[in-house]
């Protein structure tokens, strides 16, 4: 990978690199685009079978932060972090320590907070180095559990595909492929469980799928699918929970919903190629940015002071702005995801140009 024309190609601003010999860190930081304000977006740690793969994560989901900022219309622009190593055995508070300073380093240009990976309770650790985090838990001065907002923004944009595909928003009697059923998507499961809808659920960690399976109801339960085959599943809605990319030349062709809607970041493999693949095969898209937005509202809001009802409120607001989306689609006759980047590309541009007035 040539690192520098990766950057042009997308767009980037910066790449930083830190490792610590004694810890085991090494992190990378990817800053996408800071026009609409200071770098914004999680912490993600995962064993990586190669640099080269982390920094493919790190770029794809920097970049995927700046969109998803400009959608909800927040004062943050896009960033991303990823630490190479296994959650599971290689975390200690010093990791996390080293890590608040190398953020701390940056300057204010870069906020973060928890990922897939990682949890609030690890960055409680970075703020002691740091106060460039956020998603903190409460008695820590945070704002509290993220995946809270960002499935409640999920189900809304669920709501809205409804709306646009049945013309009517009840989810009652609806079945879906839930992908996924960690901290956002078994949070999911339940608000589809609530509205009266139908679920097949998989997951690669058996447990989160058995925990899942024992909240609901027996009649509302339409089993448990190994990972390779939740695609092939005929349904109402796939819903994407897990990684990013799951969308590609040999998974798309094999999708028997009307939509997809998820909280995984970077659905798409190919953000135009596949996203006007499943357009040709009449599969409606809800931009993974909008619809997992939610999660970043509440962080976003928290740098200014958390309210928690005016989170709620500009959660909710992703029903709208996904119908936007989708009545741009139709009327230019281009896939949601390019109508989504047109709309973000479009507030950006004007940000640009009131930044230029000076008082």
């Amino acid at each position: 990978m040539s690192i520098f024309a990766e950057m042009a190609k997308h767009g980037h601003e910066q790449i930083h690199f830190f490792q610590h010999r004694s810890t085991g860190l090494k992190a990378i930081v990817a800053l996408h685009d800071t026009t609409m304000g200071p770098a914004l977006g999680g912490c993600r740690m995962r064993p990586y079978e190669s640099e080269e793969e982390a920094l493919f994560d790190v770029l794809r989901l920097s970049r995927g932060m700046t969109y998803k900022c400009g959608v909800v219309d927040v004062d943050n622009g896009g960033g991303k972090a990823v630490l190479i190593g296994d959650p599971d055995t290689a975390k200690s508070p010093e990791l996390f320590r080293v890590f608040g300073r190398f953020v701390e380093g940056l300057g204010g240009r870069f906020y973060t907070g928890t990922d897939m990976g990682t949890t609030p309770q690890d960055f409680v650790h970075s703020q002691r180095e740091s106060s460039r985090f956020v998603g903190l838990p409460e008695e820590y001065g945070g704002s509290g559990n993220t995946a809270v907002p960002t499935a409640l923004g999920v189900v809304e944009a669920i709501k809205a595909t409804a709306k646009w595909l049945f013309g009517d928003a009840d989810l009652g009697g609806k079945r879906f492929a839930v992908q996924g059923v960690g901290k956002v998507g078994a949070l999911v499961v339940q608000h589809l469980v609530e509205e009266g809808a139908a679920v097949y659920v998989s997951d690669v960690h058996r447990p989160n799928v058995d925990r899942v399976a024992e909240r609901v109801p027996a009649e509302q339960f339409l089993g448990a699918i190994a990972p390779e085959e939740i695609y092939d599943l005929e349904v109402d809605m796939f819903v994407p929970c897990a990684l990013g990319a799951i969308l590609n030349d040999r998974t798309i062709e094999r999708l028997r919903c009307r939509a997809v809607v998820g909280s995984a970041n970077n659905q798409l493999l190919d953000v135009q190629r596949h996203g006007a693949m499943l357009r040709e095969r009449d599969i409606l898209y809800a931009p993974d940015y909008l619809a997992n937005a939610g999660g970043l509202i509440q962080v976003a809001d928290e740098l200014k002071g958390a309210v928690p009802e005016r989170v709620y409120a500009k959660t909710k607001g992703i029903y709208g702005m996904l119908l936007q989306v989708y009545a741009l689609a139709a009327e230019q006759q281009i896939p949601t995801s390019i109508a989504a980047d047109r709309l973000v590309e479009e507030r950006i541009d004007r940000v640009k140009e009131l930044k230029n007035v000076r008082v």
